[in-house]
């Protein structure tokens, strides 16, 4: 190659060295127009690899790390210790929970009354209570009271035979298939041994002892077969004989076994008021007596007065609540009105103690005269049959029953699991001439205020007692009157308004 080759050559490559030094102008397809100067990134990362072992190692030791590592050390500590004692004071200054008293089955739910099998379930007897434990266990019934189911004719105590079943209702057998059905679903069978039904229970004085012998060991017999419970009526005669420690005995002989279910003594009782009730519920060492006080007058003043009377000197666990209970008699042909069920229903569940219904109260059944009512099992079709060739009371009738059947399960479902209701304290709060209102309260449980007015004029209740520290508003759970107490809907205690026939379930949380 020539010299002048040469020196052409190095102008070209000088050329392109300087081409690539301009500014880019933009012209020219595919050229650069946002820089100057082309740079070539390496294609490799760059990738940390932190220090080697050997290298921590070194370093480990140092002044430095070494008082760092106790500093975090002594941080961590000192945290941990923090948190322990925060936690110790949280405990030690939170309040205490109240023990739960006592419960025994009796308790846990209202006691259901079937005094007639034949009209309970058309004439099948035992084996129509069985068909409807289904119905019974959807409300929440924790005891069937059955009976009587003995034979005897009236007043001809030769005639008692407290062991043997009235063929008209069953056998033993059928008895026995009841009994595990009903526990199964949890549900306990008590039987009515009252000796001479319908009159003087024990007959005459001096057949006392007599029959109190047989009423043992016709509560040994039964027991046996694995009925819960026994129930008498004249307890208050029945205790006077030395005869009855016998019969309590027989019943409430297993209490020292341990996790043995009780069987209930149940007495009866009519006549009396609230402080000899009390005074008989002493002596007599029954686990629950049922008495009348509720009927003595439809005073709200003086149902308060026996009721807080009854609470205040005995076991709320001990005391049973009813409204024509004693009798037989259905609540709806009790009470001033059949439409006042829902507002009676309301308040026996939520005294202080267990609830006592007949069957049919739970859908307002009424007495017909000396014949036992039968039980509406087809609410629809028996309220058309009662209202033949008129719709409009047919109508009126089923809704009735269904709302009252409906309000019964609700007040049943909510006293089983609320603690207020189910064992709380009760503190009375206003009564009146035809009104009532008080408070349940358990621990730091939501509270309750249950108000009734079963006159003919609206009335106005002052609750904020201030010595109970109430809250100013409380929310309406359960109500009848849904136009003007809507649940949910927020009302003054001070100035709660209650339409006549009417009944509200108040609450509020504990602060």
């Amino acid at each position: 190659m020539s010299k002048d080759t040469e020196v052409d050559m190095k102008d070209v490559e000088l050329n392109e060295l300087d081409q690539e030094k301009l500014p880019m102008t933009g012209d020219g397809p595919g050229a650069e127009k946002n820089g100057s100067v082309k740079l070539k990134v390496p294609e490799e990362d760059v990738k940390f690899t932190g220090l080697s072992k050997e290298e921590l190692m070194k370093v480990a030791g140092t002044p430095g790390w070494v008082r760092t590592r106790w500093v975090l050390l002594a941080l961590f500590w000192l945290g941990w210790v923090g948190m322990l004692a925060g936690a110790i004071v949280i405990i030690v200054q939170a309040p205490r929970c109240k023990p739960i008293p006592e419960m025994n089955w009796w308790n846990q739910g209202p006691l259901y009354q079937i005094s007639d099998l034949g009209a309970f379930n058309q004439d099948k007897g035992i084996k129509g209570v069985v068909e409807v434990l289904d119905s019974l266990n959807q409300l929440k019934v924790k005891g069937l009271v059955l009976g009587p189911l003995h034979t005897v004719q009236k007043d001809q105590a030769d005639t008692l035979d407290l062991v043997s079943m009235n063929p008209v209702v069953g056998t033993d057998q059928d008895l026995l298939i009841l009994l595990e059905k009903a526990h199964k679903k949890g549900i306990s069978v008590v039987l009515n041994l009252t000796p001479n039904p319908g009159a003087d229970p024990w007959f005459s004085p001096d057949r006392l002892p007599e029959v109190l012998d047989k009423l043992g060991a016709a509560a040994e017999h039964w027991l046996g077969m694995g009925v819960d419970g026994v129930q008498v009526s004249g307890l208050a005669a029945a205790c006077d004989s030395s005869d009855w420690a016998k019969v309590q005995g027989v019943v409430q002989g297993n209490r020292t076994e341990v996790d043995v279910k009780k069987r209930a003594l149940i007495g009866v009782v009519d006549g009396l008021n609230s402080s000899a009730v009390s005074q008989l519920l002493n002596s007599s060492g029954v686990d629950l007596i049922l008495s009348d006080v509720l009927n003595n007058g439809n005073s709200g003043v003086q149902r308060a007065l026996s009721i807080y009377s009854l609470v205040s000197t005995q076991k709320q666990s001990s005391l049973a609540w009813g409204l024509g209970g004693t009798w037989g008699n259905h609540l709806a042909s009790v009470v001033e009105k059949p439409e006042l069920v829902r507002l009676y229903q309301l308040m026996l569940f939520t005294l202080p103690g267990t609830p006592v219904f007949n069957y049919g109260d739970e859908m307002g059944l009424v007495d017909q005269g000396s014949t036992s009512p039968k039980m509406l099992w087809d609410i629809e079709e028996e309220a058309a049959a009662e209202g033949a060739g008129n719709n409009e009371t047919a109508e009126a009738q089923k809704t009735h029953r269904l709302t009252c059947r409906s309000w019964f399960k609700t007040l049943s479902d909510l006293r089983g699991k609320e603690r207020s209701l189910l064992h709380g304290d009760y503190f009375p709060l206003h009564s009146s001439s035809s009104s009532l209102a008080f408070l349940r309260l358990w621990d730091q449980s939501e509270r309750y205020v249950t108000a009734v007015n079963w006159g003919s004029a609206t009335l106005t209740m002052d609750l904020n007692y201030q010595d109970l520290s109430l809250p100013e508003q409380a929310k309406v759970k359960l109500s009848t009157d849904p136009e003007n107490l809507a649940a949910d809907s927020s009302v003054s205690l001070d100035k709660l308004q209650l339409g006549p026939g009417h009944a509200v379930l108040l609450t509020f949380p504990f602060a």
